[in-house]
């Protein structure tokens, strides 16, 4: 098996999406707590249905730099999001539900009628799932990946007691002077550059699944936002690499086995978490 692995990690695009893979685990993992509990989770779903929708636009285009259209209109609609969410009218999840599911709609339209592939149903799957991401990944996706990772792990640790405060009290900490909305607005904006660094190695539809599972499986045993924080970015790196050894030996489809290695996790960690608090 090991010799095995080994051979495989010849080829520098697993060496690619391993590190790629590590990466985005550790920035979602980072926003996926404070998501969850201002019980804003499914943002991450929504956005990345956007991101189809957008992709499906630069596809149509033919244009060789999809980041070009995909990464604005996910950051646009993260805002309306957010704006939208705030709503009296449109809650949060009711906005989500009406953006995701009309980009995915729109995104697929236009990929049937103005198709300009033989394969349009590989290339639904391998965006929808990140089914054929290993095979894709490049020297200059690892960079702007590497780049945007740092980014994005700069700006939680130095806002880090202000996306605290606005976690736990956002009416307290709007009333000592935090401006609550422009943090939200923080917020919102780097999920979604997350979101679309990471669709071509889980896809679209699995990219909520890193934000979410590590952040709940760390809640099963920890109740400090620092505990809980620390425990989900290591256990989100650890099931990445996991996920992606076992896809390499196996031959699973990338995506669909790390999300699957993360539910094992959660299993585990509720498990483990119900055992410590019957013991106490």
């Amino acid at each position: 098996m090991f010799d095995k692995l080994w051979e495989y990690l010849q080829f520098p695009f697993v060496r690619y999406a391993l590190i790629v893979g590590i990466l985005i685990a550790l920035c979602s993992s980072l926003l996926g707590v404070t998501l969850v509990l201002k019980r804003f989770s499914f943002i991450g779903d929504g956005l990345s249905h956007v991101a189809f929708g957008a992709m499906a636009i630069a596809s149509v285009a033919n244009l060789t730099n999809q980041m070009i259209i995909v990464m604005p209109i996910t950051v646009i609609s993260a805002v309306l999001l957010l704006r939208t969410g705030q709503n009296s009218r449109i809650k949060g999840d009711a906005a989500i539900a009406m953006i995701s599911v009309g980009a995915l709609a729109f995104g697929y339209l236009l990929m049937n009628i103005f198709s300009t592939s033989s394969n349009l149903s590989g290339d639904v799957c391998s965006t929808l799932f990140g089914s054929t991401s290993m095979l894709t990944l490049r020297l200059s996706d690892v960079i702007v990946c590497a780049v945007i990772s740092f980014i994005v792990i700069g700006v939680f640790l130095f806002f880090y007691n202000k996306i605290f405060a606005v976690t736990f009290d956002e009416s307290f900490a709007s009333a000592v002077g935090t401006r609550t909305k422009s943090y939200n607005l923080l917020l919102a904006i780097i999920i979604a550059v997350v979101i679309v660094t990471a669709m071509k190695l889980v896809g679209s539809l699995m990219i909520s699944a890193l934000i979410i599972f590590p952040a709940l499986s760390a809640m099963r045993l920890f109740r400090s936002f620092k505990a809980v924080t620390v425990f989900s970015v290591i256990l989100s790196v650890v099931c990445a690499v996991v996920g992606m050894v076992i896809s390499i030996l196996a031959g699973t489809p990338v995506g669909s086995t790390i999300v699957a290695v993360d539910v094992a996790a959660f299993l585990l960690c509720t498990v483990s978490g119900a055992v410590v608090s019957a013991v106490k």
